[in-house]
């Protein structure tokens, strides 16, 4: 209540202020309500860290959309989307994962190599691909519908081996954690991996790895309810910006 000692000029003013007040709280009340477009990203584990400072830049250039970027094993994402999953965009680390999309129109984008991660110190021992055999090797790998663990079969075909592997993850980065705790000796993992992971692990290359580089691809997801949106993102990753953020991390061109 507004005390009745107040002269009435004052008592008009500070009734006027109150009623201003009242109006800007009102203008950005009605602002606030307006929530902002989400562009749903799905986007191999991989792909996590040159993805987040994309969504950022892709952000900073359009203030009403928010990107939710999805990170996981691309036969886990590609079986999401199958079976409804809102996703808006879908960058795989493998065309066979992405071919599982009907109507798809994808472009490939970047590639990437295997190479074995080690603890610091490489206590097993490692030197090769053929050390992976060894008596007591604690080897992880991918599992072989996940595009690291197809991409370890063919180097471990190409070599000529037979890998006995302690457990088969849904994803690289499982694989890369496994080594980083300790729990595995080795594993097989993208050259993308060993860089992000610095000290805390050990990278050994292997020659057989050229017979088994992957290939990503991005599309927009077949009936998105933001197929403009997606495809601006989408030419952010195959522009020169996107080029050089993912160069940055350790990915080939396509």
């Amino acid at each position: 209540m507004i005390s009745p000692a107040i002269s009435a000029p004052a008592r008009r003013g500070l009734l006027a202020a109150i009623a201003g007040l009242a109006l800007g709280l009102g203008a950005t009340g009605c602002a606030s309500s307006e929530d902002p477009t989400t562009l749903t990203v799905y986007a191999a584990a991989s792909l996590q860290e040159p993805f987040e400072e994309l969504a950022a830049q892709f952000e900073a250039a359009h203030e009403d959309v928010d990107v939710a970027l999805s990170v996981a094993g691309s036969s886990t994402l590609a079986a999401q989307i199958r079976e409804g999953a809102p996703a808006d965009v879908f960058a795989s680390a493998d065309t066979a994962n992405m071919d599982k999309l009907e109507d798809a129109e994808p472009t490939d984008f970047a590639t990437n190599t295997l190479m074995i991660a080690v603890p610091p110190g490489n206590p097993a021992g490692i030197t090769d691909l053929s050390s992976l055999t060894g008596d007591g090797v604690r080897l992880v790998v991918c599992a072989p519908e996940v595009p690291c663990g197809a991409a370890a079969e063919k180097v471990q075909d190409a070599a000529g081996l037979d890998f006995s592997p302690v457990s088969e993850e849904q994803s690289v980065t499982d694989v890369l954690g496994k080594v980083t705790s300790g729990e595995a000796g080795a594993g097989l993992v993208y050259v993308t991996d060993v860089q992000k992971a610095g000290d805390a692990v050990e990278g050994i290359t292997f020659p057989e790895a050229a017979s088994a580089v992957n290939t990503y691809p991005i599309t927009a997801v077949p009936g998105t309810a933001h197929p403009d949106l997606g495809e601006e993102f989408i030419d952010l990753v195959l522009g020169e910006d996107g080029r050089t953020v993912l160069s940055s991390y350790g990915f080939a061109g396509a």
